[in-house]
């Protein structure tokens, strides 16, 4: 299982939200390759970054400063927020992204989503965003009357690297993982599984190698402490083949 720190980039800094909500938003540094390159060296093998002014605004806004980090960062990085064409998908993988994530596009036009992933296989992400039980879109704005298992059936056709289940409701919170939420997903999904929300401390990690989901992103807990990277990785390392 993968321990996945996240870096979210609001007006060019280093943010969190609560909830999703944008009008609470914690600011943790200035500088988001610093926050990139101290969690490479504490041992994390993949990044999450999100865009999240890109989320709001339905185009790439921190392109810049995400194709700076992908050129200067060991590890793979997965990147969403406001990726919702074609060329959006194209420059970032030939900038060096690994991954692109994909959440409103894919959600409101299958037909894109068939054409981008035939385009590249393996290189697409969907980002299932759940308030509720129900699927969000536009940045954790709207929330749609799709049922998110429902949802995760119908992306098993599609040749993905993975999909991106985060509990909005505990995004930014701190307050423990939705294991059923998380339990009830691996039954009928057939892609890698990462999830995200909620997560504070090491029991949370306990509680989700117990399952073995594919990935687990985390940001706030690393950021305020509640949570050591390099811990939780070797307690991965040491008993994800016990469990």
């Amino acid at each position: 299982m993968l321990i996945i720190p996240a870096i979210d980039l609001r007006n060019r800094k280093v943010v969190r939200l609560f909830q999703g909500d944008y009008e609470k938003t914690k600011v943790y540094g200035e500088d988001p390759l610093s926050y990139a390159l101290l969690f490479v060296n504490e041992g994390a093998k993949r990044l999450h970054i999100v865009d999240l002014d890109g989320a709001k605004a339905g185009y790439p806004v921190h392109r810049e400063i995400i194709v700076e980090l992908a050129k200067k960062i060991s590890v793979p990085i997965q990147v969403g927020g406001g990726i919702r064409s074609l060329r959006d998908i194209e420059e970032y993988l030939k900038q060096g992204v690994s991954q692109v994530i994909l959440g409103t596009r894919a959600i409101e036009s299958p037909e894109f989503l068939a054409e981008a992933t035939e385009l590249y296989p393996g290189k697409i992400i969907v980002s299932v965003d759940l308030k509720g039980g129900f699927v969000a879109v536009s940045g954790w704005l709207n929330t749609t009357e799709i049922n998110y298992l429902d949802f995760l059936r119908e992306l098993n056709s599609f040749p993905l690297f993975a999909v991106i289940v985060t509990i909005i409701e505990r995004d930014g919170t701190c307050q423990g993982v939705d294991i059923d939420l998380v339990r009830k997903a691996l039954e009928v999904i057939e892609h890698p599984l990462i999830v995200a929300g909620g997560v504070k401390n090491l029991e949370d990690i306990k509680k989700l190698l117990s399952i073995k989901p594919f990935g687990v992103i985390t940001g706030r807990a690393l950021y305020e402490g509640t949570l050591k990277l390099r811990e939780a990785l070797d307690f991965v390392a040491k008993h994800e083949d016990l469990i």
